[in-house]
């Protein structure tokens, strides 16, 4: 099948080049003409691990292709994926629909036959109502069907989630827009992948409640985490009894600095408004943002009391930049309030990530940022560990505790094993335990 997607960020450009490896021919359409001059010479816009050979070797086979012509992509094809951007509005709150509206209305205008319109941007409900009108307004005599089919892909291992999905929720109002989703689909047959068709509304619902119900559980274990310190208990060990019981499960329950990143912050308040604008208010996600917003700052709080209260003049090495391992992404990372809250109480910050530091230069001034992980260690009053990557699983300690003006060690992501850290001489503090 042909396929074209409107959009070749995140969202896009994984789903482009994972459709792509299944066979179908892509055509993947961004208007930004240095994205998609850097993607003709095969360099990423995005840090994906295994993006960039996926990418090359579909581009190789002739598969996949790039251009900002968007009438040019849409030209034949059987479904035209929207996989803009919809940030956070400014004002409001509301998620910002402009890229998708306008997408609509291009591709109204570019259509030349049958094709199923798909919204693969996380939408509010009722956008593809919207979508469908733009297209009928810009092209009357036009065939097409819309089709919501929302993207659940973490960061770090987005190709895998897509190959080897949980479930593909279609959302569709007409067999025929149903039938041809099913056959873009029909690759992952052998993985036995479930396919959910619901109504359109229904499933644009869908992937709001899903990353609400994981904000939920992410705030859950943290407050229970702060419970576990005033009472003597172990978060790993309230983590694993709970999550150990099927109704539960275990994911998402690891105590942290908070959530973040360009998914969960984003959607739960677009959810929020959604439930405002309806006169149906969510209260516990209500909580949940509450919780989350205020959690990043205490921990930066928590580095200062853990060392001795007064950190004027001291400097700390941050180590993790990212809301999580494996991306570039500091969209609303906790590091980013981590690192304000310890500028503002008068402490130097010198950091290290092994893939956010570009990103983070834009929106962190005067931090010291280094090429490696003992870099930014020597010298510093502290070290906080911040995001988990792997590089900072098994840190030499005898050359850390040497590096450092004082053995002082935060660990907000509990990578260590307590007894392990203070037999090596340090002042451990880590979350919940």
């Amino acid at each position: 099948m042909k396929i074209a997607m409107i959009g070749s960020g995140y969202v896009g450009l994984v789903s482009g080049a994972c459709f792509a490896d299944f066979g179908h021919d892509v055509v993947c359409v961004d208007k930004d003409a240095s994205k998609i001059e850097r993607l003709l010479d095969g360099v990423m816009p995005i840090y994906e691990p295994g993006l960039d050979e996926l990418v090359a070797r579909n581009v190789q086979s002739g598969r996949l292709r790039f251009t900002t012509d968007l009438a040019d992509g849409v030209a034949g094809a059987d479904a035209i994926f929207i996989a803009v951007g919809t940030p956070s509005r400014r004002g409001d709150g509301h998620a910002d629909l402009t890229y998708v509206h306008a997408a609509a209305k291009e591709i109204g205008e570019a259509l030349t036959g049958y094709a199923v319109v798909v919204t693969k941007s996380t939408v509010p409900v009722g956008t593809g109502d919207e979508v469908e009108r733009i297209i009928r307004e810009a092209a009357p005599q036009a065939q097409f069907g819309v089709v919501s089919n929302p993207e659940f892909l973490r960061e770090g291992a987005a190709i895998d989630d897509f190959k080897r999905p949980d479930r593909i929720v279609i959302g569709s109002e007409d067999d025929r827009a149903t039938e041809v989703m099913r056959q873009v689909y029909r690759p992952l047959y052998l993985n036995a992948a479930p396919i959910l068709v619901t109504r359109r509304r229904t499933a644009e619902l869908i992937k709001y409640a899903g990353n609400a119900f994981l904000a939920t559980k992410i705030t859950f274990i943290n407050e229970i985490a702060d419970l576990c310190e005033k009472v003597g208990a172990d978060v790993k060990d309230v983590s694993r009894g709970i999550g150990l019981d099927n109704r539960i499960g275990s994911k998402f329950l690891h105590a942290g600095p908070g959530y973040g990143g360009s998914c969960f912050p984003k959607d739960t308040l677009a959810l929020l408004k959604t439930s405002q604008d309806y006169d149906a208010p969510q209260r516990i996600v209500e909580a949940v943002v509450a919780v989350n917003d205020t959690r990043k700052r205490a921990m930066g709080r928590k580095i200062i009391a853990a060392m001795g209260g007064d950190v004027r003049g001291k400097t700390v090495a941050v180590l993790g930049l990212t809301f999580k391992p494996n991306t570039d992404d500091m969209r609303d990372s906790p590091a980013i309030a981590v690192i304000q809250t310890l500028q503002d109480a008068g402490a130097t910050v010198k950091a290290y990530d092994p893939e956010g530091v570009e990103q983070a230069r834009k929106v962190l001034d005067n931090v010291d940022y280094c090429d490696g992980p003992y870099s930014a260690i020597e010298g510093a009053d502290a070290l906080a560990i911040v995001t988990e990557w792997d590089e900072f699983r098994a840190l030499d300690l005898a050359r850390v505790k040497s590096l450092l003006t004082s053995p002082v060690l935060v660990d907000l992501r509990n990578i260590y094993v307590p007894d392990e850290v203070r037999a090596a001489g340090f002042d451990y503090t880590s979350i919940g335990r």
